[in-house]
């Protein structure tokens, strides 16, 4: 069964810090739960930031996305970041990734974006090739960050 996908809203946060909790559990991540509560609620209200679903399977929610907005000249408009796909570990390998990645593509089409970034892992070679497998490619430039303090 092909799963379905809901745009997030307030009353969806709970389960969403509790699988966000989830995947940052992977890497060891820190998370702050209050902290990504917060950060959602603002999300959600302003939706010039981005957009957020649900996955579900079978009635059942088992994953979660979210696409954050940049503008850029170099690409002529609106770009997004994948910021996060997680899909739970039991419902891993079944294609959902590949039509969960079919799903924001088409999204990315109605929302006018003109390009999308994402993050994996370096360890992450299963998730590397599903993105490969999907049109993503390895870009070419070196990803830098400056953290603001």
């Amino acid at each position: 069964m092909a799963p379905t996908y809901k745009t997030i809203t307030v009353s969806d946060i709970g389960v969403l810090v509790a699988m966000m909790r989830e995947f940052y559990a992977i890497d060891n991540y820190p998370i702050n739960s209050g902290i990504s509560e917060n950060l959602f609620k603002e999300f959600i209200s302003d939706t010039n930031l981005g957009k957020a679903w649900l996955i579900f399977s079978e009635n059942e929610i088992i994953g979660y996305l979210i696409l954050t907005f940049v503008f850029s000249f170099e690409y002529q408009g609106k770009i997004a970041f994948l910021d996060e796909l997680y899909i739970r570990e039991k419902s891993r390998g079944k294609g959902i990734g590949k039509q969960t990645l079919q799903f924001i593509q088409a999204e990315a089409r109605k929302l006018g974006l003109k390009h999308i970034y994402l993050e994996v892992e370096s360890h992450n070679e299963k998730a590397q090739q599903l993105y490969l497998s999907s049109d993503f490619d390895f870009h070419k430039r070196k990803l830098m960050q400056y953290k603001v303090k």
